[in-house]
């Protein structure tokens, strides 16, 4: 038995032993992260608590395989997160974003003022220890991540993980906390908020509308469909046309309306108003049911070479005699506008013979499969170039590092990458494995290599300060700016719960809001602030680590 001692005991570095202790800590804290308290759950996060307890009865690693294992799952994590939130970081300023961002800017800032102030206010606790807790505070691990491979040292880092595992729990509670208060504070009635959200999203859905009209106006009587494009100044798309003899065809920009023909119109929900003064009245009417050789399917784009394309490039009127309804990507309709650039994973509704739908189908691939598999040259190049750019001085001594470097080059990849012809398109399963793979390889690293020293540092005084200072980082700045939030700029709860979560980029606590409201408020808030967040929070721990270490 002694094989089976030297296999999982502790002490030893072989290989085999290395692999079975990261096993075994990423099997045992992606279980216990699953459980649930009052209806919260830590989630891979404790994989860095299990770690540390291993470490602390004695489990170790070669330093050298442990330092790759832990900044390549840096890397790992940091990239499929960058690729995630790239395609909504430049969008997230349009319209009520530029508010949410500027609130949520302002949390980070306070984070970083508290903790700077209690860096000066007590001489007693170092810069290292002071920006993990910050970074526990607010639950954000690539803050840690940054700031722990800018320091470089081992100490450091090790210092750096046990303030963030001090802070962390008391960071989630203070999150969801600062919710409660807040509604006190405010008295605000729950109920009447997700009422008054749902009654605006009805208001502002941007969903494209599919109508029928049949056209009743003489002005318009002869004029194609270019030219009623160039009178009603707004977009819509002419999916089918039905004349006075009951004939269905897919018009072309040079068909004529007459008086009397039905139209099956896919247009803007803003545009219906303007389209039924020119056009004519909308009539109910089941296309379906009309006898034709029209057909409607969707076509799913997983050409590579069609990624970034316009939508008018393919002439679907000309070569197909087909007509682009609307493009569904990411489960969200878009109108479509010949402007309108493909990505892979589009999913076009086309309408016209079937004939012509199987040959473009054909041209764009229309194979699921071949979305399955992952693009690897596109993830590992820009590993290579985000490691460049993280290694590029910036100025004051500066570097992105190996985690600033990755996000800024995966996020830029997912906006611009097709015009590089690479395909940023990761299946949502893909890019979740990778991402989750990654933190946990780097939660272990962390929590193996500090668990030696961390009872005798946090359960002492020093501890239980990181503990009340984390508290105090988490819960000021939530609470100064959910009250101008609601105070000033009466934002709805509903939204205030998505600013908090996503200023901490809180999956735990976005996941109590969600369930306490059952409404999708939350995470469109969320989702907003989340992309600027997460590329503050990473620089400002590394800026601390820079200026004052």
């Amino acid at each position: 038995m002694e094989w089976l001692f030297n296999l999982i005991g502790p002490g030893h570095m072989e290989l085999a032993s290395t692999l079975v202790l990261y096993s075994f800590v990423i099997a045992a804290g992606v279980f216990l992260g699953k459980l649930k308290i009052a209806g919260v759950s830590l989630g891979v996060t404790f994989v860095l608590f299990v770690g540390i307890i291993m470490g602390h009865f004695g489990y170790v690693v070669n330093p050298e395989v442990l330092k790759f294992v832990r900044e390549f799952g840096l890397i790992l994590f940091i990239f499929s997160i960058g690729i995630q939130v790239g395609p909504g970081f430049f969008s997230s300023f349009k319209k009520g974003g530029v508010l949410l961002n500027g609130l949520a800017v302002l949390i980070v800032a306070l984070n970083v003022a508290i903790t700077l102030a209690i860096f000066y206010i007590d001489g007693n606790t170092d810069i290292t220890a002071l920006v993990g807790v910050m970074s526990g505070a607010v639950t954000n691990t690539p803050g840690l991540a940054a700031a722990q491979q800018t320091a470089g040292n081992p100490e450091a880092i090790n210092v750096m993980a046990m303030g963030y595992a001090a802070a962390y729990p008391l960071g989630v509670i203070g999150i969801i906390l600062s919710m409660f208060v807040l509604k006190a504070i405010f008295r605000i009635n729950t109920e009447n908020e997700i009422k008054e959200i749902e009654h605006r999203q009805e208001d502002e859905q941007q969903k494209p509308l599919i109508l029928s009209f049949e056209v009743t106006n003489q002005l318009i009587n002869g004029k194609t469909l270019f030219e009623l494009h160039q009178i009603l100044d707004c977009d819509f798309v002419v999916s089918r046309l039905m004349g006075e003899d009951g004939k269905v065809i897919i018009p072309t920009s040079k068909t004529a309306v007459h008086v009397g023909d039905k139209l099956y119109v896919v247009l803007g929900p803003n545009d219906e108003p303007r389209f039924q003064s020119v056009v004519g009245h909308e009539i109910t009417m089941d296309w379906e049911e009309v006898q034709s050789a029209v057909f409607s399917r969707r076509i799913v784009v997983t050409q590579s070479k069609y990624n970034g394309m316009p939508l008018g490039n393919l002439r679907l009127h000309t070569a197909y005699s087909l007509n682009c309804t609307r493009v569904n990507r990411a489960g969200v309709d878009l109108l479509a506008s010949p402007g309108l650039r493909l990505q892979m994973g589009d999913r076009l509704t086309v309408v016209g013979d079937l004939n012509d739908i199987e040959r473009l189908g054909v041209r764009l691939g229309n194979s699921m499969k071949r979305l399955n598999h992952p693009n690897l040259i596109t993830i590992f190049i820009g590993i290579l170039f985000g490691i460049i750019v993280g290694s590029i001085n910036v100025g004051f001594g500066m570097k992105l590092g190996l985690a600033g470097g990755p996000l800024v080059v995966a996020i830029l990849l997912s906006r611009f990458g097709y015009k590089l012809k690479l395909i940023t398109y990761t299946s949502t399963s893909a890019s979740l494995l990778m991402r989750e793979l990654g933190i946990c390889l780097f939660l272990a690293s962390v929590g193996i290599s500090s668990g030696r020293d961390f009872a005798a540092t946090v359960f002492n005084t020093t501890g239980m300060w990181w503990v009340i200072w984390g508290f105090i980082i988490t819960l000021i700045p939530l609470l100064i700016v959910g009250s101008i939030a609601r105070g000033v700029y009466k934002i709805n709860l509903l939204t205030i719960m998505g600013l908090m979560s996503g200023s901490c980029t809180d999956p735990p606590a976005l996941a109590y809001a969600g369930n306490s409201t059952g409404s999708d408020a939350p995470a469109v808030a969320y989702s907003t602030v989340y992309p600027l967040t997460m590329f503050l929070r990473v620089v400002a721990a590394q800026a601390l680590i820079l200026c004052f270490m």
